[in-house]
């Protein structure tokens, strides 16, 4: 196959959408498909070189004239490269591939990460459908979109070529007990609920601290709360950082307090690095730790509640090394090469029935066939 996946960018700053449509673009080329990237660029193109990956730059920021130009540019990228396959992993890229398409015969398929978006039901535009969790796809159908355009290809990033293995990175030594985050610093995150929970607990377990490994356009409003409650000792800012496995590896508790999170890949991390679970029952989180089997669930935006399942693992050692132990179970679904295979399969699975319905297609004979060749100029 001839696979083109259309990104906003390859930058490494954390963006789990970007990192999974590198993940598929190098293992799909370690397979020996001739596959590329079209984006704006990024970090990543040294690391799909190393994999073969073509890369090709496309700018689609949201601006009229970066749009025509995106349009002019796609066209070329297409022309040169000649896909069977189109990948659009975010709406912009997904509506260029459906609207610029031509006479182009390539097959379009989108993966829906972030359903609860509004521009979320655009990606309804390509062949196929693909949906990182069943919540996700639930909430699809629910927006309109067909269920027989809809495959569900749960998420997974385990053993990804980004990512050293687990064995190879170095922990980082934390204060004990360690309660950390991994995400990006902005309210839809739950990271105010977050704070405000560990400065409910703050005093009956005086040797906690909490790590926020992330950056965002909140963090500085979310330092000044921090200021306010006298706790910036405990309460550490660590930014983005490339290898947050080496934050987690050395953490007790690992908290996802999203509002709306499709899948939560960073939770598969955090379960491979043996942490207790802390997440918010929404979306796909109950999938990705196995239906309350590989941690524990609170309501969003309820930080009483968070403070509550903190408070019982924190004082319950027992407890604790249990939800250790349930979260390293069960792991390998989460990995790329699963990921990947079951995404190959949707892609043959629509060629199949493009390449059927093209045969299937009515030829005309050979006197209307003349009749149109002589009307030619």
């Amino acid at each position: 196959m001839r696979i083109l996946h259309i990104i906003n960018h390859v930058q490494q700053i954390g963006n789990g959408i970007v990192n999974v449509a590198v993940d598929l673009a190098c293992l799909q080329a370690k397979e020996g498909h001739e596959v590329a990237i079209a984006s704006a660029g990024g970090d990543y193109t040294t690391l799909l070189a190393k994999y073969g990956v073509k890369h090709f730059l496309l700018d689609q920021f949201r601006k009229p004239l970066t749009i025509i130009k995106a349009g002019w540019r796609y066209r070329q990228i297409v022309h040169k490269f000649q896909p069977t396959v189109v990948h659009a992993h975010m709406m912009t890229g997904v509506v260029l591939a459906s609207f610029l398409r031509g006479n182009s015969q390539y097959s379009l398929v989108s993966t829906v990460h972030n359903e609860f978006q509004h521009s979320a039901v655009l990606m309804g535009l390509a062949d196929r459908v693909i949906a990182v969790s069943q919540a996700v796809a639930n909430s699809m159908i629910r927006r309109g979109i067909p269920e027989k355009k809809l495959r569900v290809v749960a998420n997974g990033n385990l053993g990804s070529p980004r990512r050293k293995s687990l064995q190879d990175c170095q922990p980082i030594p934390l204060y004990h007990p360690a309660i950390t985050t991994v995400a990006g610093i902005y309210t839809r995150k739950g990271i105010g609920e977050l704070i405000e929970a560990f400065n409910k607990i703050a005093l009956d377990f005086p040797q906690a601290h909490l790590y926020l490994v992330g950056d965002g356009p909140d963090r500085s409003w979310f330092e000044t709360i921090v200021q306010r409650t006298g706790l910036s000792d405990r309460i550490h800012f660590e930014g983005f950082q490339p290898e947050p496995q080496c934050y987690m590896l050395d953490s007790d508790i690992f908290v996802l307090a999203s509002h709306r999170e499709s899948f939560g890949l960073v939770l598969t991390e955090a379960r491979e690095a043996g942490c207790a679970i802390v997440a918010t029952d929404v979306d796909g989180i109950p999938e990705t730790l196995d239906n309350r089997q590989a941690g524990l669930l609170v309501p969003p935006k309820d930080s009483q509640a968070l403070a509550n399942i903190l408070t019982q693992l924190l004082s319950n050692p027992q407890q604790l090394h249990k939800w250790k132990h349930q979260a390293k179970q069960n792991l390998e679904r989460f990995n790329v090469v699963r990921v990947n295979q079951e995404t190959l399969t949707v892609y043959r699975e629509l060629l199949n029935s493009h390449h059927s319905a093209f045969s299937n297609h009515p030829k005309p004979c050979r006197s209307e066939t003349d009749f149109w060749v002589e009307k030619l100029p």
